[in-house]
């Protein structure tokens, strides 16, 4: 009789062993940089704007709660994946966005590939994601160093910057900025004068600079991001670059950054992002409910993670079902219409919206708490992003 009951008991326990916490509802995980160089750039405010992003569907999806869980990766790829395959084998987590860092992104890209999981990343930059590392699960949400090219990097060439030096972060995301705005400064008929590759988390920018000034080229393109870009500023203003007749191209700078430096820092900086808080009705009703339990204003890579959440449940709501491959199709077919961005994501994941030219105001400009931009121009999606068969993708071809 003992016998019977422990065998019931372990079968009992087999079965609670073999069904993953996720079957009672869906889990979205937020990996992310929380501590280093990128944690203002998205950190713990990404994971508030996931959140949001649930409340505002309701909680619950298929009948079933949704839960976001967040971790910390530190901007190392190999204790990101540790993460992320715990998450996906381990505590049911369904679907993994945010993922800043270029090189985190690509290598949680390829795990989830192989475990057939969703992600959806926003805070990371490299084109490749949609391009050759492109994957039947993979989605890239808010911008990418093709579409900050084309923004940033063209309107300074058409205004005559035609000739550039790169300061670049020494990691995938900076090989990719470098190479995209590059790539289109020389086709429009500019050069690049040479470049330099600067570890992540620098603090001291001096000697770097220094080529860059000694190069003589009229931009000095920083292909870096976060703390990084801001201290790249701070310590360009002590060299008196920008004085001596030289512009900085901030390749990738948010709201975030500006707030850091301030506007005496920041003035005249030309930029792009996908969104912008004051921009509009939508964008300031996110930005002002996202204001009220933060006390900031969102980025786009916030922004874009609460636009990504949201995607992602509706995408399950149409499947009837949260498995992979079902919610993957669904995600390409629907068109996007929230409070981050309109348009649609194409065969290879590219989620194609437009983007926006901004200059940051002077001080005497700003007429209100983070009232930091002014536009300059829209950069239709169509041209920010290249098409599905231009990427590079071998899902398309």
């Amino acid at each position: 009789m003992r016998l019977g009951l422990w065998a019931s008991a372990a079968a009992a326990c087999s079965l609670l062993l073999a069904v993953p916490a996720s079957a009672q509802g869906v889990k979205i995980g937020i990996l992310n940089d929380q501590s280093g160089v990128y944690a203002d750039y998205g950190g713990k405010w990404s994971f508030e704007a996931a959140k949001m992003a649930v409340e505002d569907f309701g909680g619950e999806v298929l009948g079933k709660k949704i839960e976001v869980v967040s971790a910390d990766h530190q901007n190392k790829p190999d204790l990101a994946t540790a993460i992320a395959r715990r998450w996906y084998e381990v505590e049911g987590v369904d679907m993994i966005t945010e993922l800043t860092t270029s090189s985190v992104a690509l290598a949680i890209h390829d795990l989830s590939k192989q475990m057939k999981k969703i992600d959806i990343v926003v805070g990371a930059a490299t084109s490749r994601l949609t391009g050759d590392a492109c994957q039947p699960y993979g989605f890239h949400w808010a911008y990418d160093t093709h579409a900050l090219a084309v923004g940033t990097g063209g309107s300074l060439v058409k205004t005559g910057g035609d000739s550039w030096f790169f300061m670049t972060a020494d990691y995938a995301f900076g090989y990719a900025l470098e190479k995209d705005t590059g790539d289109y400064v020389k086709a429009n008929g500019g050069k690049v004068l040479g470049a330099v590759r600067i570890p992540l988390n620098s603090s001291d920018f001096s000697s770097f600079l220094l080529q860059a000034q000694s190069s003589k080229a009229k931009i000095i393109g920083l292909a870096n991001a976060g703390l990084d870009t801001t201290n790249s500023i701070k310590q360009a203003a002590e060299f008196g670059i920008v004085k001596g007749g030289q512009k900085l191209a901030g390749l990738l700078l948010t709201l975030a950054e500006v707030h850091g430096l301030g506007l005496e820092a920041a003035q005249g900086l030309v930029l792009t992002e996908a969104y912008y808080w004051d921009r509009d009705d939508k964008s300031r009703d996110l930005a002002n409910r996202f204001f009220k339990r933060t006390g900031r204003m969102p980025n786009m890579i916030q922004a874009g993670t609460y636009s990504a959440t949201l995607q992602y449940l509706k995408a399950v709501k149409a499947a009837g079902t949260k498995d992979t491959e079902a919610v993957a199709v669904k995600l390409k077919e629907l068109p996007v219409d929230d409070l981050f961005a309109q348009g649609k994501v194409l065969p290879n994941g590219r989620f194609v919206h437009d983007l926006y030219l901004f200059e940051v105001k002077k001080p005497s400009e700003s007429k209100k708490p983070w009232d930091y931009y002014k536009e300059l121009a829209v950069v239709p999606g169509d041209k920010a992003f290249p098409t599905a068969a231009e990427s590079g993708c071998p899902l398309t071809k």
